[in-house]
C-alpha cells in the first residue's frame, strides 16, 4: 500500500484522482463504502469513509494526499519509488504524509473484524500543502451529513509526539498601483515601489511590536505572533518611475490574536497614511489587498480526554506546539 501511494505524483498543482481511485478501490475490496468530494474542476477529490455501523461519535483519522514539489531538488533515490535503505524509507511524501495514509489503510481489515462499538471515520483531503484549501469542501460534506466524531487525529509528521497546538495563518497579496513617468520627472509620478516599501515597513513595525508586547505562548519556539514579507516585485527599468509593485506578506498568529484586527490595522494605515498622498497626484492610484490563504490555529487543552487517550496509546506524557500549520484547526 505504502509503495503504491508514494508512486502517485500528487504534487499540489496536479490531480490526485489516480491515488484517490486506488484508495477507493481498496476500500471497495473490503466492502467499505466511500464518498468522493470533488473540487470545482473535477480534477481533485477528498475521500470520506466510515468503518462501523454508526456515524455518531467515534474517532476521525485525517490526512492529506498532496505533496510538495521536487523541483530543483537533488534526490539520490527516485522520489516516486519507495526505497528502503539502512532501515529508512525514501520517497516524496513518506513522512508528510502518505506513510500515515498507508498505515491507516493497512489496518482497515483489523478495524472491520474488531466489531467496533463506535465508528472510525477516514477523511483524506487534497491541497493541504498550499494552504489547507481542499479540506473546506470535505468539512462541508461532514457537517451537512451531521457526522460528529468525538475527536480527530491528523497524522502529520511529529516524530510521534502529541501536538496540541499550532498558529493560524493569513497570507495576503498587495498590489500598489502608482503612476509612471520619466525618472527625471519623478515628482509628477507616483512611485509604486516607494509606497509598497512604506507599507512593508509598517508591517515590520507591527511585527516588532508583537515581539515586545505579545501576547505570548511559551510552548512555541517563537512565543508570539509573527508578520513578514516574503515576495516582492515592481518596476521595469531604472529610468521610469514604477507604476506597479506587488508583494506578499503573511501573519502566523497565536490563538489569542485576532488576525482580522491586524489585517484591518494594515489596511487602515494604507487608507489614511498612503492613499491620500498618492491621490494628490492621481486619483487612479490604488492599494489593493487580496487574501490568498487563511486557516485557523489549533489549541487543545493538555488535560482533555482525547489528549490523555493519545498519550496513553503512545506511552508518552509529553506534548508540544509546532511552527507549521495543519488542517487540525479546521477540524
Amino acid at each position: 500500500i505504502f509503495k503504491s501511494l508514494v508512486g502517485f505524483d500528487t504534487t499540489s498543482f496536479k490531480s490526485n484522482l489516480d491515488l484517490i481511485a486506488f484508495i477507493k478501490n481498496y476500500l471497495n475490496i473490503h466492502k467499505i463504502k466511500s464518498t468522493l468530494v470533488y473540487d470545482s474542476s473535477g480534477k481533485k477529490a477528498n475521500l470520506y469513509a466510515t468503518i462501523g455501523s454508526s456515524s455518531e461519535g467515534g474517532i476521525m483519522l485525517s490526512g492529506h494526499t498532496d505533496i510538495v514539489p521536487i523541483t530543483d531538488q537533488a534526490w539520490t533515490y527516485d522520489p516516486f519509488h519507495l526505497t528502503q535503505k539502512d532501515n529508512k524509507l525514501y520517497g516524496r511524501g513518506t513522512a508528510d504524509m502518505k506513510g500515515f495514509l498507508a498505515l491507516i489503510l493497512s489496518r482497515v481489515p483489523k478495524m472491520i473484524s474488531a466489531n467496533l462499538s463506535k465508528p472510525i471515520h477516514l477523511a483524506f483531503s487534497y491541497d493541504e500543502e498550499i494552504g489547507c484549501v481542499g479540506v473546506h469542501r470535505l468539512l462541508d460534506f461532514i457537517n451537512s451529513n451531521s457526522i460528529k466524531p468525538v475527536f480527530c487525529i491528523v497524522g502529520e509528521p511529529t516524530s510521534m509526539e502529541v501536538v496540541i497546538g499550532h498558529k493560524g495563518k493569513c497570507a495576503y497579496q498587495v498590489v500598489v498601483k502608482g503612476l509612471a513617468c520619466h525618472s527625471g520627472q519623478a515628482p509628477f509620478g507616483v512611485n509604486a515601489v516607494d509606497y509598497a516599501a512604506k507599507l512593508i515597513s509598517y508591517i515590520a513595525e507591527i511585527a516588532k511590536e508583537k515581539s515586545i508586547k505579545g501576547p505570548f505562548d511559551y510552548d512555541y519556539e517563537v512565543p508570539y505572533s509573527t508578520l513578514h514579507t516574503g515576495v516582492i516585485s515592481g518596476g521595469t527599468i531604472l529610468n521610469i518611475v514604477p507604476d506597479s509593485c506587488q508583494f506578499e506578506f503573511e501573519i502566523r498568529h497565536l490563538i489569542e490574536d485576532n488576525p482580522k484586527e491586524l489585517i484591518n490595522k494594515i489596511k487602515l494605515y494604507a487608507k489614511e497614511n498612503l492613499l491620500p498622498n498618492m491621490h494628490k497626484v492621481s486619483s487612479k492610484t490604488d492599494i489593493h489587498f487580496k487574501e490568498k490563504v487563511t486557516y485557523p490555529g489549533l489549541s487543545i487543552d493538555e488535560n482533555s480526554e482525547p489528549v490523555k487517550y493519545v498519550k496513553k496509546l503512545l506511552n508518552n506524557e509529553q506534548h508540544k506546539k509546532v511552527i507549521f500549520g495543519t488542517e487540525g484547526g479546521l477540524f
